[in-house]
């Protein structure tokens, strides 16, 4: 049973004591409060039509401005999203220290093909095989007709090749983007920057990963994206490095040598303004690492970094200075240099008979072996391998080239005997390479401050320790531009620009290591300029030089790598910014460039 809801007895007694219907006073509210729901309903409902019909625009709207950009812009060719790990394909570019291009990106395309898509295999084939010559025709029909649904055909096009594949016209032959690294520059300064190759590969993007130099050992930081692509700054000047190689290929010419090696270097931060190493390599297209035969004789090898040579008479002024440091002698200090000198079964002679006595500053300026080694004898052992590593002369360089912790130098491990020091004093029985040699002399000319190469170029680094005083590196200077005045490497001399500098000619050890060549010789100059206030540290090598302009052969580095070491001297001075100096007051009135 329903009951019905009482209504309130006040208002019902109200109203018939007004003479009204109480029933019609409640059909009435009903009503009124009927139509108030029905106003709040059409309310809620034009409200979501409203929202409807504005998402409705909305979507229509984006769909015809899409429509409108596609009609605007180029075909292209659809492209379907790739399954797997997402490969990071840009790479920064490196540049040198003026922001001139080094290494950079080059956007190419690859070509692959699809044979279950291909409506001609064997025109295809025969006509990739006339494009690409390297191709085999017959094994490109092998498979376009069997049973594989991929097929590589070439990691790497040119748009040219691309643009021909185009007009063979087979559906089944697809192209898919590349960033290949490319080094607009060729084989300039192709040992610091190593090369690169293809890593991780998929149809649309393949990975660049570093293979050697500095792209190997920064391959993490110029792939990172956190970096947003900037540039690697590197300390190599390119027009200095491109004069050096030139040069330093003329020399190679010219003396006949199988190989040369070069590094200038800033005397106060280390940093390396160029490098090169000959012969050397295009790393658009690096060769492969040898498998047999000497390393060495590679085009990949890098002498300047890699190789570890005696480097002779150039040692001799590191026995000077300590010696000069140690107070156990001063310039004008008289040397036996009675020849040869014996020490049991060993003998050691000079190059001239020079006397029975030279200064020490002659001994430098003459290149004496025997008052070198008399010299070491007063050092002893222990405080001359202690000063040697204290120059970095007894481990690898810190340089940042995946290749420089392998250039371990070569010296006595466990015995360390007085036949050594003598001989070592004067660059025999020790190894090492001409970046160390480069660094060495840094520290020995710029006040007497170790000197740690770099290849990459920033703020200036903090000073090294000191390994000799500053009265100590300014005889150092004095006695090593007295070589080039007056002594073994007048050669070297430049107008306008005062050199200082070392000769050293070192016999070549034979391949398997007993003995040495008697006609084979590593020569070397390790010099700086300007001589009064040195800025830059240059050093040569020539493997295996012969001068033959004179009636006789000459092998010694005053002939072969003093002379190119002072051309390169002449050319890359201007570029450093480095004026000449001039002498005035002269005669006539004319200024002269002082030699």
């Amino acid at each position: 049973m329903m009951r019905t809801p009482l209504r309130p007895l006040a208002r019902i007694l109200d109203a018939r004591a007004r003479g009204e219907n109480p029933d019609a006073i409640e059909r009435e509210n009903i009503r009124l409060r009927h139509e108030e729901m029905r106003d709040r309903a059409r309310s809620r409902a034009e409200g979501r039509l409203f929202v409807l019909a504005l998402a409705f625009f909305c979507a229509f709207g984006t769909v015809g401005i899409r429509m409108g950009v596609l009609a605007a812009s180029d075909p292209a060719e659809p492209r379907s999203a790739g399954s797997g790990a997402q490969i990071l394909a840009n790479r920064a570019d490196i540049t040198d220290r003026n922001g001139a291009l080094l290494a950079t990106n080059l956007v190419t395309y690859s070509l692959y093909a699809q044979p279950r898509q291909m409506t001609d295999p064997h025109g295809a084939a025969r006509a990739l095989a006339s494009i690409f010559p390297d191709l085999d025709r017959d094994r490109l029909v092998r498979q376009f007709t069997g049973e594989r649904t991929f097929v590589w055909i070439k990691k790497r096009i040119s748009p040219e090749q691309m643009q021909a594949v185009h007009d063979i016209g087979d559906p089944g032959l697809m192209f898919g983007p590349r960033e290949m690294r490319l080094y607009p520059n060729g084989a300039l300064a192709a040992h610091v920057l190593g090369g690169a190759a293809f890593g991780r590969e998929g149809v649309h993007s393949a990975e660049v990963i570093g293979t050697a130099g500095i792209e190997k050992t920064f391959d993490a930081r110029l792939r990172d994206p956190a970096n947003q692509g900037r540039p690697l700054m590197l300390s190599l000047d390119l027009s200095v490095q491109a004069a050096v190689e030139q040069v330093l290929e003329g020399g190679m010419a010219l003396m006949n040598a199988k190989g040369a090696a070069a590094v200038l270097m800033e005397a106060h931060t280390g940093e390396v303004v160029a490098m090169a190493s000959l012969p050397d390599f295009d790393p658009n297209d690096r060769p492969a690492p040898p498998t047999s035969g000497d390393p060495a004789d590679s085009p990949i090898f890098n002498r300047a970094v890699q190789g570890v040579y005696e480097l002779g008479s150039t040692y001799k002024i590191f026995a000077i200075a300590q010696a000069l440091e140690l107070g156990l002698v001063n310039p004008g200090t008289m040397i036996d240099t009675r020849s040869p000198m014996t020490h049991g079964r060993h003998r050691i002679r000079d190059f001239r008979n020079y006397g029975p006595e030279l200064s020490v500053t002659d001994v430098i300026v003459k290149s004496s072996n025997v008052g070198t080694a008399r010299i070491a004898l007063q050092i002893g052992a222990e405080r001359q391998k202690a000063f040697l590593d204290s120059l970095g002369l007894l481990a690898p360089t810190p340089l940042e080239l995946a290749e420089a912790p392998g250039a371990q130098p070569l010296f006595p491990q466990k015995n360390w005997p007085e036949i050594s020091t003598m001989t070592i004093s004067y660059g025999h029985g020790t190894s090492a390479s001409p970046l160390h040699l480069a660094a060495a002399y840094a520290t020995m000319v710029n006040g007497g401050y170790r000197v740690t190469p770099t290849i990459l170029h920033g703020d200036a680094p903090a000073r090294g320790a000191q390994v000799i005083s500053s009265e100590t590196s300014a005889l150092v200077r004095e006695m090593l531009r007295g070589v080039v005045t007056h002594g073994t490497a007048t050669m070297a001399e430049v107008q306008g620009y005062a050199v200082g500098g070392k000769t050293g000619t070192a016999d070549k050890p034979l391949s398997n290591g007993r003995g040495y060549y008697e006609d084979k010789v590593i020569t070397t100059f390790a010099g700086f300029f300007p001589a009064n206030d040195p800025a830059y540290v240059l050093v040569l090598s020539l493997d295996e030089p012969v001068e033959t302009s004179g009636p006789e052969p000459r092998r010694t580095a005053g002939w072969t790598a003093v002379p190119v070491a002072a051309e390169v001297i002449r050319r890359v001075a201007p570029l450093l910014g480095l004026r000449p100096e001039i002498a005035t007051g002269g005669p006539d009135g004319v200024t002269l460039a002082r030699n």
